[in-house]
């Protein structure tokens, strides 16, 4: 079994990236897929909630793909202890776990190569949140929902 969990959701434009990232993860990670499964039109709402709910569950960290991420984030972010950062690059990636404490990388499938999201979601799971004066402002974040 691998290490902590991670957990994996996308609708029908992200399940090929979804499924990439899945495949390189599995020996580092327990992954943890709550759909889709199949490239069937479906509901990118309901899969970010699913995956949000998990996550706050485990208290572990997830990574949601659509077409362009920005549905996934959208919804994603109106959960209440989600702070879900939409991601192009390493850099945005990196200082969305050490400033914002994000806990859900979001993706676009028909946005970035599989590799760069191979290089972001690596960068986004390594970084650890470096607390101190961006506390105030996480919580500031978090009381608004």
């Amino acid at each position: 079994m691998s290490g902590h969990p991670l957990v994996f959701g996308s609708d029908h434009a992200g399940i090929g990236l979804k499924k990439h990232l899945m495949e390189h993860f599995k020996n580092a990670y327990e992954i943890i897929d709550v759909g889709t499964r199949d490239t069937s039109s479906c509901d990118y709402p309901e899969y970010a909630v699913r995956a949000g709910r998990e996550v706050l569950k485990r208290n572990c960290l997830g990574i949601l793909v659509c077409g362009t991420g920005i549905g996934m984030s959208m919804v994603a972010n109106r959960i209440k202890g989600i702070r879900a950062a939409l991601c192009a690059n390493e850099f945005m990636a990196r200082m969305s776990r050490k400033h914002n404490d994000a806990n859900i990388l979001c993706l676009g499938d028909r946005v970035i190569g599989s590799e760069l999201a191979v290089g972001i979601a690596e960068e986004f799971l390594a970084r650890e949140f470096e607390a101190g004066r961006h506390a105030r402002r996480v919580e500031m974040m978090d009381s608004l929902t």
